[in-house]
């Protein structure tokens, strides 16, 4: 842990368990991956939504070759990178204590690319098996071309820091007596009935689709 990873606000609600780390990162879905763009003289903060996977202590990132962000990520700078997971709007009595339970992991550090093909070809295929397990059997896989057009990054899970809040409002003692009501709305992740897309003939729908759930 370093001074940038270190929880300087609510630490009580800090986690440091790797495991709890590889929960979080295995159920979610988006990493906002940022860097500090150099431009002309210029210094401008960039954020972008990216897919991700992890693979063991490393966490994937992938894109187009094209992408600045990548491009510059793998010249060495540092990047942090967000996920969080949202499990609740917590209304309390009072404005002040209403909040969210949410799973949030900050991670910290220099990627490095990955440049052997076989590893590539592996690092992206995680990518797809990590938002739907089991649908890279059934699909054409990446060719020589696409694949040297993607560029895969990895980011080691060394430095982070993980927060986490669950459980009822804290309400101040004061405040109980109101007529307000008080409690959480659980949040999740709605998945909605499959459509599917028949230009190329109607095909049975596999169960990794029908049965899909984040995580």
């Amino acid at each position: 842990m370093s001074d940038r990873s270190t929880i300087k606000r609510k630490p009580e609600r800090g986690i440091q368990e790797k495991s709890e780390l590889y929960k979080v990162l295995d159920e979610g879905l988006v990493a906002h991956v940022g860097i500090i763009c150099e431009e002309e003289g210029k210094t401008y903060p960039l954020v972008i939504p990216m897919f991700y996977a992890r693979q063991e202590d490393q966490l994937l990132l992938h894109g187009s070759a094209a992408s600045r962000l990548l491009r510059d990520i793998k010249k060495g700078i540092e990047v942090c990178v967000e996920i969080t997971l949202l499990d609740g709007i917590v209304l309390a009595r009072a404005a002040v204590n209403i909040s969210m339970n949410y799973r949030s992991v900050v991670i910290f550090g220099k990627a490095k690319e990955i440049v052997d093909y076989e590893k590539k070809v592996e690092a992206l295929d995680l990518v797809v098996e990590h938002g739907i397990p089991g649908r890279m059997k059934d699909v054409r896989e990446n060719t020589e071309k696409e694949v040297k057009a993607t560029t895969v990054l990895e980011l080691p899970l060394d430095e982070y820091s993980m927060k986490v809040r669950t459980g009822p409002p804290i309400d101040d003692f004061g405040d109980f007596t109101s007529p307000a009501w008080a409690g959480v709305i659980p949040l999740g992740v709605s998945v909605g009935e499959p459509e599917p897309e028949i230009s190329g003939g109607e095909r049975s729908m596999p169960p990794y689709v029908s049965n899909w759930k984040r995580g």
